[in-house]
């Protein structure tokens, strides 16, 4: 099997597990839900990343904005309407995102928006490392789109997600 059908059939199989949730016994299964016109920004320097993480939050209902470095992301996040989650990558070029993330805490309008570290550098010291410096989360790359959906839809009911592959 080719690599592309092998992720069209992952793909697939993710957009049937999220539209569709079924529990051992086949019973829906009670999920957090998303608020309605949610948006999220992803802050994300590779593309192909970013197109991914787009896609899944589509596929969720969820708005997103993409920013590709940490330098005026606080100006770039003020212009929204609405925003209720950051997605940040760790490795930026011009400023990371612990800078950043320190810019987006002084912001008086930002400083509560959840902020999840979303990076390859995945690993326990890591996550120490994003924590301590005031993350509401960490995910590591590559993302999971099978645990994606559940992921985010926790993170915004307010539920810390700290998961590394």
């Amino acid at each position: 099997m080719s690599e592309s059908y092998v992720s069209a059939l992952r793909l697939e199989q993710f957009l049937f597990s999220t539209l569709y949730p079924m529990d051992t016994e086949t019973q829906p299964i009670r999920k957090p839900s998303i608020p309605k016109d949610a948006t999220v920004l992803v802050v994300e320097d590779n593309v192909a990343n970013f197109v991914l993480i787009a896609r899944m939050l589509g596929y969720l209902g969820i708005h997103c904005e993409w920013k590709t470095s940490g330098y005026e992301v606080v100006e770039y996040a003020d212009t929204l309407p609405r925003l209720d989650l950051i997605l940040m990558d760790i490795r930026l070029p011009y400023e990371d995102g612990y800078g950043a993330l320190q810019k987006i805490r002084a912001s008086e309008r930002l400083s509560s928006i959840p902020i999840v570290a979303v990076t390859a550098e995945a690993a326990p010291e890591q996550m120490k490392r994003a924590r301590d410096s005031g993350f509401d989360g960490f995910l590591g790359k590559p993302l999971d789109p099978d645990r994606f959906p559940d992921q985010i839809r926790r993170i915004l009911s307010g539920e810390p997600v700290w998961e590394f592959n």
